[in-house]
C-alpha cells in the first residue's frame, strides 16, 4: 500500500492541502505575536489606543486589562486580547506603534543635546561664544544672566531655579527636528 493510498483509507487531505494549512507551530507562533503586540497595547496609555481606531471591544478589552492587578485575571484577560486581535490586521497597529517608538527616540534624543548644552554653557563660559554663533537668535544677555545666577545659586547653596530655566530657554532656542 502507497502512502497516498492510506491517505485515501483513513480519509487524510491530499499533500497539497496539507501544505497549504500553516503547521500548528507556526499558528502558536502567530498567536503568541498577537498577544505580544496585545501586551503592548495594554500598556499605551487611553488616549494612544483611542488613536489606533480599534474594535470596540478590543478597545475595552484592553482598558480593563489596564485596571486589573492580579496576576490571574490580568493572565487571561491577555489571552483574551490576543484572541480578539486575531480579527484585526496587526500591521497597521505595529507601524502606529513604531512611529510612535521612533518618535519618542527622536525626542529623547533631542532632550539629551538640550542637557548637554545646558552642561556645557554651565561649566566653560568659551562655550557661550559657540552658542551664540549656532544659534544667532539667542537673547545673549538673557543667557549671560542666567548663567552668572546658576553660579551665585551653587555658591549660596540655593536650589537650582536658574539651571532649569537656562534648560527652559534651550528649549525655546533649538529647534526639534521632526523627521
Amino acid at each position: 500500500m502507497t502512502v497516498s493510498d492510506h491517505r485515501q483509507q483513513n480519509n487524510f487531505p491530499p499533500d497539497s492541502e496539507l501544505e497549504s494549512q500553516p503547521s500548528k507551530t507556526r499558528v502558536k507562533q502567530e498567536m503568541h505575536a498577537l498577544q505580544a503586540l496585545g501586551e503592548r497595547l495594554v500598556e499605551l496609555d487611553p488616549s494612544r489606543i483611542a488613536e489606533l481606531d480599534l474594535p470596540e471591544r478590543l478597545a475595552d478589552a484592553l482598558l480593563e486589562a489596564r485596571k486589573m492587578t492580579g496576576h490571574g485575571a490580568r493572565r487571561r484577560q491577555l489571552q483574551f486580547i490576543g484572541k480578539l486581535m486575531r480579527m484585526v490586521d496587526p500591521l497597521p497597529i505595529q507601524e502606529k506603534l513604531d512611529a510612535w517608538q521612533h518618535t519618542g527616540l527622536r525626542h529623547t534624543a533631542w532632550l539629551h543635546q538640550l542637557e548637554r548644552w545646558r552642561d556645557r554653557l554651565v561649566s566653560d563660559e568659551k562655550m557661550v561664544t559657540e552658542f551664540i554663533q549656532a544659534y544667532p537668535d539667542t537673547d545673549v544677555h538673557q543667557l549671560r544672566t542666567l548663567l552668572r545666577n546658576i553660579e551665585k545659586e551653587k555658591l549660596a547653596g540655593k536650589p537650582p531655579k536658574s539651571f532649569r530655566m537656562l534648560f527652559q530657554l534651550l528649549r525655546q532656542i533649538i529647534p526639534e527636528v521632526a523627521g
